[in-house]
C-alpha cells in the first residue's frame, strides 16, 4: 500500500509540474496570435491611410488651383472694367486737343476786338457767343482750362517760358499767362504757358 502511495504522489507531482508548462505554452501562444493580429491589422490599415492622406492632398491641390483660377478671373474682371471705364472716360482724348486751337483763335479775336466801336460791338458780342457756347461743350466732355494766374507753378499742369524777377510775388508763382492749359477728367491735354517769378 505504501508503494502505491508514493506512485500516486509521483504521478501527482508530475501532473503538477507538467500542467503550469502546458498553461505557459497556451499563454505564449495565444500571445503570439495577438501580436500576429495586430501586426496584420497594423498592415491593413497604412495603405488605408497612406491612401487618404494621398486623397487628402489631391483635395487641397485642386482647391489651392480654384482659388487661383478664381483670383485670376477675378483680376481680369478688374482689368476690363477699369479699361472700359478708361476707354470712356478717354475717348476724346486724341480729338479734344485738336479743337483747343479754335478756342484760342477766338479768345485773340474777342482780345482784339475794340468793344467801345460800335461798328465792332456786334462782332464782338458774336464771336463771344460762339466762344461760350464752345467752352459749354468742352466742359460737358470734362474738358477744362487751366489757367493758372497768382498760383504756385505746378510743373504738371504748366510749362514755364520764362522766370522773371518780381519783389512783390513769392518765387515759383505764375505771374502771367501765354496759353492756357486743358485737362480731360483730370488728366493733362495740353499745360498751360506761363510766365514765372524769381527773386529780385
Amino acid at each position: 500500500m505504501s508503494e502505491e502511495t508514493n506512485k500516486d504522489d509521483k504521478t501527482a507531482v508530475n501532473d503538477d509540474q507538467v500542467l503550469p508548462e502546458t498553461e505557459q505554452k497556451a499563454t505564449l501562444e495565444e500571445v503570439n496570435a495577438d501580436i500576429e493580429a495586430e501586426l496584420l491589422d497594423a498592415l491593413d490599415k497604412e495603405p488605408e491611410q497612406s491612401e487618404t492622406e494621398q486623397l487628402q492632398q489631391q483635395v487641397a491641390g485642386a482647391n489651392d488651383q480654384v482659388l487661383r483660377v478664381q483670383a485670376e478671373m477675378q483680376n481680369l474682371r478688374r482689368r476690363a472694367e477699369r479699361d472700359v471705364e478708361n476707354a470712356h472716360k478717354y475717348a476724346l482724348d486724341k480729338f479734344a486737343p485738336e479743337l483747343l486751337p479754335v478756342v484760342d483763335n477766338l479768345e485773340r479775336a474777342l482780345a482784339t476786338i475794340d468793344v467801345e466801336d460800335p461798328a465792332q460791338k456786334s462782332v464782338a458780342e458774336g464771336i463771344e457767343l460762339t466762344l461760350k457756347t464752345f467752352v459749354d461743350v468742352l466742359v460737358r466732355f470734362k474738358v477744362e482750362a487751366v489757367d493758372p494766374a497768382g498760383q504756385p507753378f505746378d510743373a504738371e499742369f504748366h510749362q514755364a517760358v520764362s522766370m522773371v524777377p518780381n519783389p512783390d510775388l513769392e518765387p515759383n508763382t505764375v505771374m502771367d499767362v501765354f496759353q492756357k492749359g486743358y485737362t480731360l477728367n483730370g488728366r493733362l491735354l495740353r499745360p498751360a504757358m506761363v510766365v514765372v517769378s524769381k527773386p529780385a
